[in-house]
Protein backbone atom coordinates (compact mmCIF):
# COMPACT_ATOMS: atom_id res chain seq x y z
CA UNK A 1 0.00 0.00 0.00
CA UNK A 2 1.41 3.77 -1.19
CA UNK A 3 1.29 6.22 0.79
CA UNK A 4 2.61 9.96 -0.19
CA UNK A 5 3.81 12.66 2.07
CA UNK A 6 4.21 16.46 1.36
CA UNK A 7 5.77 19.36 3.09
CA UNK A 8 3.28 22.60 3.01
CA UNK A 9 5.00 25.47 3.10
CA UNK A 10 6.39 26.34 -0.67
CA UNK A 11 4.72 23.22 -1.83
CA UNK A 12 0.76 23.65 -1.29
CA UNK A 13 0.86 26.88 0.24
CA UNK A 14 3.48 30.15 0.50
CA UNK A 15 5.64 30.25 3.11
CA UNK A 16 4.15 32.07 6.46
CA UNK A 17 6.75 33.72 7.30
CA UNK A 18 8.00 35.38 4.37
CA UNK A 19 4.34 37.12 3.66
CA UNK A 20 4.76 37.64 7.64
CA UNK A 21 7.58 39.76 6.67
CA UNK A 22 5.78 41.41 3.41
CA UNK A 23 2.84 42.56 5.79
CA UNK A 24 5.00 43.73 8.38
CA UNK A 25 7.90 45.32 6.30
CA UNK A 26 10.67 43.12 8.39
CA UNK A 27 12.72 41.39 6.22
CA UNK A 28 14.60 39.88 8.99
CA UNK A 29 11.53 37.45 8.90
CA UNK A 30 12.05 36.01 5.45
CA UNK A 31 14.38 33.91 6.14
CA UNK A 32 13.02 30.01 6.06
CA UNK A 33 14.27 26.55 6.12
CA UNK A 34 14.80 27.13 2.42
CA UNK A 35 18.08 28.84 3.87
CA UNK A 36 18.73 27.79 7.42
CA UNK A 37 19.16 24.35 7.99
CA UNK A 38 18.98 24.07 11.67
CA UNK A 39 15.27 24.71 12.67
CA UNK A 40 15.71 25.42 16.36
CA UNK A 41 18.57 28.29 15.65
CA UNK A 42 15.55 29.25 12.94
CA UNK A 43 12.88 29.17 15.36
CA UNK A 44 14.66 30.70 18.56
CA UNK A 45 15.74 33.21 15.93
CA UNK A 46 11.79 34.69 14.78
CA UNK A 47 10.61 34.28 18.71
CA UNK A 48 13.40 36.59 19.52
CA UNK A 49 12.56 38.83 16.25
CA UNK A 50 8.73 38.96 17.70
CA UNK A 51 9.92 39.93 20.97
CA UNK A 52 11.52 42.56 19.50
CA UNK A 53 9.00 43.87 17.55
CA UNK A 54 6.06 43.59 20.03
CA UNK A 55 4.19 41.03 17.99
CA UNK A 56 1.65 38.49 18.78
CA UNK A 57 0.47 34.82 17.73
CA UNK A 58 -2.89 37.05 16.49
CA UNK A 59 -0.35 39.53 14.39
CA UNK A 60 0.37 36.27 12.53
CA UNK A 61 -2.51 34.50 12.46
CA UNK A 62 -4.33 38.03 10.50
CA UNK A 63 -2.08 37.51 8.14
CA UNK A 64 -2.53 33.95 7.55
CA UNK A 65 -6.59 34.72 7.66
CA UNK A 66 -5.51 36.47 4.02
CA UNK A 67 -2.96 33.90 2.42
CA UNK A 68 -4.44 31.56 -0.27
CA UNK A 69 -3.15 28.07 -1.61
CA UNK A 70 -0.92 28.46 -3.98
CA UNK A 71 -2.36 28.32 -7.70
CA UNK A 72 -3.06 24.90 -8.76
CA UNK A 73 -2.02 23.06 -5.00
CA UNK A 74 -6.37 22.56 -4.56
CA UNK A 75 -6.46 21.00 -7.74
CA UNK A 76 -2.99 18.76 -7.58
CA UNK A 77 -4.18 17.80 -4.34
CA UNK A 78 -7.58 16.57 -5.07
CA UNK A 79 -6.37 14.77 -7.87
CA UNK A 80 -3.22 13.36 -5.82
CA UNK A 81 -5.94 12.11 -2.94
CA UNK A 82 -8.17 10.46 -5.21
CA UNK A 83 -5.02 8.20 -6.28
CA UNK A 84 -3.52 7.18 -3.05
CA UNK A 85 -3.48 8.07 0.94
CA UNK A 86 -1.62 11.63 1.08
CA UNK A 87 0.06 12.43 4.54
CA UNK A 88 0.71 16.82 4.89
CA UNK A 89 4.71 16.51 7.03
CA UNK A 90 5.24 19.73 7.90
CA UNK A 91 7.09 21.81 10.81
CA UNK A 92 4.76 24.37 11.14
CA UNK A 93 2.43 24.79 13.38
CA UNK A 94 -1.48 24.09 14.32
CA UNK A 95 -2.24 27.54 15.06
CA UNK A 96 -0.42 28.56 12.00
CA UNK A 97 -2.17 25.79 9.81
CA UNK A 98 -6.05 25.75 10.43
CA UNK A 99 -7.15 28.08 7.76
CA UNK A 100 -4.62 26.75 5.14
CA UNK A 101 -6.11 23.30 5.42
CA UNK A 102 -9.69 24.09 5.07
CA UNK A 103 -8.94 25.72 1.88
CA UNK A 104 -6.94 22.87 1.03
CA UNK A 105 -10.17 20.57 1.95
CA UNK A 106 -8.86 19.18 5.40
CA UNK A 107 -6.10 16.81 4.24
CA UNK A 108 -4.24 15.20 6.99
CA UNK A 109 -1.70 17.48 8.00
CA UNK A 110 1.34 16.12 11.08
CA UNK A 111 2.80 19.28 12.51
CA UNK A 112 3.76 20.73 15.41
CA UNK A 113 2.33 23.56 18.60
CA UNK A 114 3.25 26.80 19.46
CA UNK A 115 3.65 28.44 23.64
CA UNK A 116 1.90 31.22 23.99
CA UNK A 117 2.05 33.30 27.09
CA UNK A 118 -1.16 35.54 28.77
CA UNK A 119 -0.23 38.75 26.48
CA UNK A 120 -0.49 35.87 23.07
CA UNK A 121 3.31 36.22 22.46
CA UNK A 122 5.09 33.15 21.20
CA UNK A 123 6.86 32.37 24.17
CA UNK A 124 8.69 28.68 22.52
CA UNK A 125 7.38 25.71 20.26
CA UNK A 126 6.59 22.07 21.08
CA UNK A 127 8.13 20.09 17.97
CA UNK A 128 6.01 16.53 18.42
CA UNK A 129 9.51 14.41 17.34
CA UNK A 130 12.85 15.86 16.59
CA UNK A 131 13.73 15.01 12.57
CA UNK A 132 9.75 14.35 12.77
CA UNK A 133 9.37 14.17 9.58
CA UNK A 134 11.84 11.19 8.80
CA UNK A 135 10.50 9.50 12.03
CA UNK A 136 7.34 9.46 10.38
CA UNK A 137 8.74 8.42 7.28
CA UNK A 138 10.21 5.28 8.95
CA UNK A 139 7.08 4.59 10.89
CA UNK A 140 4.91 4.55 8.34
CA UNK A 141 7.40 1.95 6.50
CA UNK A 142 7.43 -0.26 9.59
CA UNK A 143 3.15 -0.30 9.05
CA UNK A 144 3.98 -1.65 5.77
CA UNK A 145 3.38 1.39 3.76
CA UNK A 146 5.65 1.95 0.16
CA UNK A 147 6.35 5.76 0.61
CA UNK A 148 6.70 8.63 -1.31
CA UNK A 149 7.83 12.20 0.03
CA UNK A 150 8.29 15.52 -1.50
CA UNK A 151 9.48 19.22 -0.54
CA UNK A 152 11.68 22.17 -0.87
CA UNK A 153 13.40 23.00 1.68
CA UNK A 154 16.24 21.72 4.08
CA UNK A 155 14.03 20.08 6.66
CA UNK A 156 12.60 17.66 3.60
CA UNK A 157 15.43 16.17 2.85
CA UNK A 158 16.24 13.63 5.48
CA UNK A 159 12.19 12.65 4.79
CA UNK A 160 13.03 12.44 0.76
CA UNK A 161 15.84 10.39 1.15
CA UNK A 162 14.73 7.71 3.53
CA UNK A 163 11.71 7.16 1.57
CA UNK A 164 11.03 4.87 -1.04
CA UNK A 165 10.27 7.03 -3.63
CA UNK A 166 10.14 11.28 -3.71
CA UNK A 167 10.97 14.59 -5.16
CA UNK A 168 12.11 17.89 -4.87
CA UNK A 169 9.49 20.94 -6.09
CA UNK A 170 10.20 23.89 -6.57
CA UNK A 171 13.45 23.56 -4.17
CA UNK A 172 16.35 27.18 -4.49
CA UNK A 173 19.26 26.40 -6.43
CA UNK A 174 21.38 26.09 -3.47
CA UNK A 175 19.71 22.61 -2.83
CA UNK A 176 19.56 21.37 -6.31
CA UNK A 177 22.91 21.72 -6.97
CA UNK A 178 23.55 19.75 -3.38
CA UNK A 179 21.26 17.72 -4.10
CA UNK A 180 21.92 16.15 -7.95
CA UNK A 181 20.24 12.45 -7.59
CA UNK A 182 16.95 14.06 -6.61
CA UNK A 183 14.18 14.75 -9.07
CA UNK A 184 13.15 17.72 -9.59
CA UNK A 185 9.56 19.44 -10.18
CA UNK A 186 8.44 23.00 -10.94
CA UNK A 187 5.29 22.57 -12.15
CA UNK A 188 1.83 20.53 -10.74
CA UNK A 189 1.62 18.88 -13.77
CA UNK A 190 5.56 17.17 -13.84
CA UNK A 191 4.62 16.82 -9.66
CA UNK A 192 2.03 14.50 -10.67
CA UNK A 193 3.54 12.53 -12.77
CA UNK A 194 6.74 11.95 -10.95
CA UNK A 195 4.11 10.67 -8.49
CA UNK A 196 2.26 8.26 -10.68
CA UNK A 197 5.27 7.30 -12.01
CA UNK A 198 6.29 5.57 -8.74
CA UNK A 199 2.70 4.57 -7.82
CA UNK A 200 2.57 2.04 -11.13
CA UNK A 201 6.33 0.88 -10.42
CA UNK A 202 5.06 -1.53 -8.10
Amino acid sequence: MDIVCLDLEGVLVPEIWIAFSEKTGIPEFKITTREEPDYDKLMRYRINLLKHHHLTLKDIQQVIASMRPLEGAKEFLDVLRSLTQVVILSDTFSEFAQPLMEQLGYPTLWCNNLVVDADGMISGYLMRLRDGKKKAILALKELNFRTFAAGDSYNDLTMIHQADGGCLFRAPAKILDEEPSLKIATTYDVFLSIIKEFLNND
